[in-house]
């Protein structure tokens, strides 16, 4: 395979977000489960409930440094690597990040060093008004950031100006409210509550398989099960709304993930399993539940969901009409101060599909010039791999209800005050605690996979491909700096674990003296006899 900027400019891109990914939702989940037991902490007095934060609090802190430092580059790439998109989109942009620097990030930054060093400085009270104002500017950390990127999803608020050639925000209200935006936001922070209780219900787990830290462990085992319990439903619920927006929106995405290639009758099935073949371009085999799909939608029994072949078909009308825009476009540029009314008009007129004008440019020089075969070719690349969005979806949500159903059985346990026969008769499902503590990262990691390279070819759906936003950067370049990011984010991890590893085999504090071994028999004194003298 040939390398070029472009593939090589979003798998560098992909890598750092996943990387970064891998610290972000347990940042989130944390900071809520550490404000909750605080909150327990100062309404009972209960010391238990300090050191339980404190040891929880060691671990968020962890993650919390290297979810900055690995987050911090993400952003500088938009420039380093994506400068087109940054000129295209900087009104837009500016905004909510600006808005999550100045208010979200700030609040984090302030108040981590208030939680970790105001113990002893403040009152009980005052220290839970500063981990709560923690755990509110990491979770608003993640709004703004996902009204960014819900943005690029479905792209409201902003028109195109062809005289500066960027996108510019008509109303900041549809930005800052759009319904893709705030599903993506409900979901994810939901996702992220269930990776921390998962990770807090493993170790936990953990320390009851090897009779260490009971006290603290049968608590944060009952917080983290009712706390996961409810973000698990919530994480489906709303990975729900998400599915139903996509179908309003991106239906290209929806069709891919159900690798359904023709337009089925009202309500559609649902494709449970399937063996998607993108060279013939149909399902070598599928197990279908019917109406399924349908209902899921578009929570109706009569609204169509358009299949691959039909959106492919629709996307020749709008590259048809996107050539014109793209025409009257470059008239515009060469006489900005003295183009006719007419020129603009037409351009109005298109400019909703001069994105797909762009899908062009790799075949020809002139997309108004573009032959059947070009706009063919064009109109089959905004239809990304079948196959591994199809498995990648259902692999997200096969996690989601394992995470409902093994944080039920333990919300049983705690709450019927029987997490001593765990120990004691059901070990193996302790086990099955410790071992599902990476399953979390496993199904966020594939939620972002299906939500942005599902997207593709589109940087900015249907507006922007990906193809057209890049630097002008030298294939060296980029190979170079993805190199070293790899080298650097490896390290990071490996650090990450490292870490993780000797705090949780360390523990928590119980507040208990230390057990000492006895001293020798020898070295032990005899009742009535005399010392013996040292030699």
């Amino acid at each position: 395979m040939e390398l070029n900027v472009v593939d090589l400019s979003r798998l560098q891109f992909a890598m750092t977000a996943l990387y970064h990914f891998l610290f972000v939702p347990l940042t989130i989940g944390l900071s809520i489960l550490l404000a909750t037991m605080e909150t327990v902490y100062v309404m009972t007095g209960r010391e238990i409930w300090k050191r339980m934060v404190k040891f929880w609090g060691t671990l968020f802190g962890i993650n919390f440094v290297l979810g900055v430092a690995t987050g911090l580059t993400m952003e500088f790439q938009f420039g380093m690597n994506w400068a087109y998109f940054s000129q295209y989109v900087g009104d837009v942009f500016g905004a909510p990040l600006a808005i999550e620097g100045l208010m979200a990030f700030f609040l984090e930054a302030t108040f981590v060093g208030l939680f970790f060093f105001g113990w002893d400085k403040l009152s009980r009270r005052q220290h839970l008004a500063a981990t709560w104002a923690l755990a509110l500017g990491t979770n608003f950390s993640a709004l703004w950031i996902l009204i960014a990127n819900g943005w690029m999803q479905n792209p409201v608020g902003a028109i195109f100006n062809p005289d500066t050639m960027r996108m510019e925000v008509n109303s900041f209200f549809d930005v800052l409210f759009n319904p893709v935006a705030q599903a993506k936001f409900v979901h994810t922070v939901s996702a992220g509550y269930v990776t921390a209780a998962l990770f807090m219900l493993g170790i936990s787990a953990w320390y009851m398989l090897q009779g260490r830290h009971l006290q603290i462990a049968k608590r944060s085992m009952a917080i983290a099960s009712a706390f996961g319990f409810a973000s698990a439903l919530s994480v489906v619920v709303l990975g729900d709304e998400s599915g139903y927006e996509a179908n309003l929106n991106q239906k290209m995405k929806l069709a891919t993930i159900e690798a359904m290639w023709e337009t089925e009758p009202a309500p559609a099935a649902f494709n449970v399993v399937a063996w998607p073949d993108m060279e013939k371009r149909e399902n070598i085999f599928a197990i279908e539940v019917p109406y399924v799909m349908g209902l899921i939608a578009t929570r109706s029994l009569d609204t169509v969901i358009p299949g691959i072949n039909e959106l492919v078909d629709r996307s020749k009308d709008r590259i048809r009409q996107g050539a014109i825009a793209w025409d009257a476009l470059q008239k515009i540029r060469e006489n900005p101060d003295t183009v006719s009314e007419e020129i603009r008009e037409t351009f109005s007129y298109n400019a909703s599909s001069l994105g797909y004008a762009y899908l062009l440019l790799p075949y020809t020089d002139n997309p108004l010039e573009a032959t059947t075969e070009q706009i063919e070719e064009a109109a089959w690349s905004t239809v990304p791999n079948v196959w591994p969005m199809f498995y990648a979806f259902r692999i997200m949500v096969a996690c989601g209800f394992f995470f409902i159903l093994l944080t039920t059985v333990f919300f049983y346990y705690s709450s019927s005050g029987k997490l001593d026969l765990l120990r004691e008769k059901h070990r193996w499902l302790l086990h099955v605690a410790v071992w599902s503590i990476p399953l979390p990262w496993i199904a966020c990691e594939m939620g972002w996979f299906v939500a942005e390279y599902g997207r593709q070819p589109w940087i900015i759906e249907s507006m922007l491909p990906t193809s057209a936003a890049v630097s002008s950067l030298s294939v060296t370049e980029v190979l170079l700096t993805l190199a070293g990011f790899v080298i650097l984010y490896s390290t990071l991890l490996v650090i990450e674990i490292a870490l993780m590893i000797k705090y949780i085999r360390i523990g928590p504090d119980d507040g208990e003296p230390a057990e000492t071994a006895p001293p020798p028999a020898s070295a032990q004194p005899v009742s009535g006899a005399a010392p013996v003298p040292a030699e």
